[in-house]
């Protein structure tokens, strides 16, 4: 019986090698939640075995369960009769399942009903149920949708909402796109108007909603009339009520168990959550932080999923006298995936964690504030976290849903024309993976969001200090080579500083944040090398190939082939 956490060794790694003290302690209260609930932790090491239990729970489910019901989810998919949404018979098992297991609600406070899991081990969740069915994290995935609520609504709102999602009476949707605002947000047209007892409503068009059929849906829309910008623009929560009509829900490639649905709002009452005018510059913005990383986790689980496949196919699939995992272009393959899939996994750890420490010092300044005590030294630290977050957050979507193309793609090659039929896993994943390196911000949106901190450096202090450890192992050479690509990407940041060229900066872009994605990731693997002796062949594997790709990417900003790109419009008109 197949548990997708336990017979996962790289994953059990990461996790008994992600420092979460701190976050423990804040989101417990310094273990003050035991007085009140008995069943919360009494120490670190008591949570972190909670959490290891839950992961268990999650991987079991995911791996006996959610895996066995995919196939059939993929080909029933979601329907639309009537006006109304209907998940697929084993997604809605699916989340019966979870919901008896008191899992929809794993982020929320104990107070509401839920498990108070710090969102470091929310995201290994997300990958457990994302290997097994991606379109089923979809769903589950949104529980980042009362998550905005708890933060930023009143109290008698989170009475209201969280419950509801605990108990899994209740699924959400985050409603942000429209027809002519897709990744620009700032032109969303959705009316939100007062009547004259003060009460909201929403008036408009939404498109491209995941699960736009849930019972809460978390929506950005215009309450300030006359403005045309993000400052004009406030989110809301309302019911998926009657007055919310599912115009239709999209034919797609893949993820056919998660609908995506066009909403019409009619005169739909809504709560305002938080404060006028702040929906996309403060609220929204703090969603696309755990949107991304949600996202990512995606892309890492039906990574695995795809390696696993391939792997199963060559050792079984014989040609020419011989298992077809014994010709070297083929183990190969299978080497380069197994390391990218170990190298973005450390990645979308790491950042969790980074994410997960600024979100708990933000819960712990504003108590701090309340009590009338000083946290300058927090604040500080704040500050720091957030540039790292602004930075990693978009680099770990673009590295991770860009390596899921790359492994199921892979993985589909290494199965030969079987893969290409219905009846094998490997297509449905490839069709899957498609998605995630557009939604939630494409690639080159990712691009655009990290650049700002790629220029500034603003890791620069953490490799200075990585240059200066003195590694041991199989892994002290390495460092050479992770000095050599940071002089690259120093070189290279030069030249293009020195064009003063916004527009040659904009097309340099891509190379720039890929440079400075190695650096990161290589020094994640030597610190993990230094632990575990079988991490040395991942850490040298990917560094060295790093540095070739680091040469290429200097090559291709200073070889002059940007020039042609700037230009595009006289060379293809």
């Amino acid at each position: 019986m197949p548990n997708y956490f336990t017979d996962n060794n790289d994953m059990q790694f990461n996790f008994n090698n992600l420092d979460l003290n701190e976050v423990v302690e804040i989101a417990e209260d310094n273990f003050e939640q035991a007085k009140e609930f008995n069943y919360a932790p009494t120490s670190y090491e008591d949570a972190i075995e909670n959490y290891k239990k839950v992961l268990e729970i999650v991987g079991d489910i995911a791996g006996n369960f959610i895996a066995e019901r995919a196939a059939a989810v993929d080909e029933e998919g979601a329907e639309y009769k009537d006006g109304e949404v209907f998940y697929a018979k084993g997604t809605e098992e699916n989340l019966k399942q979870l919901a008896a297991a008191d899992l929809r609600g794993m982020i929320f406070p104990r107070k509401y009903g839920g498990l108070n899991i710090p969102f470091s081990i929310y995201i290994m969740a997300i990958e457990l149920i994302s290997r097994a069915d991606a379109s089923l994290m979809n769903i589950f995935g949104l529980q980042d949708i009362g998550d905005t609520i708890m933060k930023f609504g009143n109290e008698e709102q989170r009475q209201e909402f969280l419950p509801g999602f605990c108990t899994g009476e209740y699924t959400g949707a985050m409603a942000l796109t429209e027809p002519d605002a897709g990744s620009d947000l700032q032109a969303v047209k959705l009316h939100a108007y007062q009547d004259d007892k003060g009460q909201w409503y929403l008036k408009g068009v939404k498109r491209f909603i995941t699960n736009g059929n849930g019972d809460v849906l978390l929506v950005l829309a215009r309450s300030e009339p006359g403005t045309k910008d993000g400052r004009g623009l406030s989110m809301f929560a309302c019911y998926g009520d009657k007055t919310v009509k599912v115009r239709r829900i999209e034919n797609k490639l893949g993820i056919h168990g998660s609908p995506t649905c066009e909403l019409q709002f009619n005169d739909t009452p809504a709560q305002l959550v938080g404060s006028r005018r702040f929906g996309l510059i403060k609220y929204v913005f703090d969603l696309m932080f755990r949107a991304r990383m949600g996202v990512s986790a995606q892309a890492l689980g039906i990574s695995q999923a795809a390696y696993e496949e391939a792997l199963k196919y060559a050792k079984d699939r014989e040609q020419f006298g011989k298992s077809i995992y014994n010709i070297p272009v083929v183990a190969n393959m299978l080497i380069d995936m197994r390391v990218m899939l170990e190298a973005n996994r450390v990645l979308l750890y790491n950042v969790a964690r980074i994410v997960d420490l600024k979100e708990k010092l933000e819960e712990k300044i504003a108590k701090l504030k309340e009590e009338g005590k000083p946290f300058g030294e927090e604040n500080l630290r704040l500050k720091k976290l957030v540039k790292e977050a602004n930075l990693l957050t978009p680099i770990a979507k673009y590295v991770l849903t860009e390596g899921a193309n790359k492994i199921t793609y892979d993985a589909l090659q290494i199965h030969g024309g079987t893969g290409y039929m219905r009846e094998f896993k490997v297509e449905r994943l490839v069709r899957d993976a498609r998605i995630t390196n557009i939604y939630e911000g494409t690639s080159q949106l990712q691009v655009v969001a990290a650049i700002g901190g790629v220029m500034n450096d603003v890791l620069g202090e953490l490799f200075d200090e990585k240059e200066k450890k003195e590694y041991t192992g199989g892994v002290a050479t390495l460092v050479n080579h992770l000095i050599e690509i940071r002089e690259i990407f120093r070189d290279c940041l030069k030249y293009v500083n020195e064009k003063k060229d916004p527009a040659f900066q904009d097309v340099a872009s891509k190379e720039l944040v890929e440079l400075y994605s190695y650096i990161f990731i290589g020094y994640l693997l030597l610190d993990q090398a230094e632990k575990e002796p079988k991490k040395v062949f991942i850490a040298n594997r990917y560094v060295l190939t790093s540095l070739a790709n680091a040469r290429k990417n200097a090559e291709s900003i200073k070889d002059g082939l940007f020039n042609d790109i700037l230009h595009t419009e006289k060379i293809l008109a």
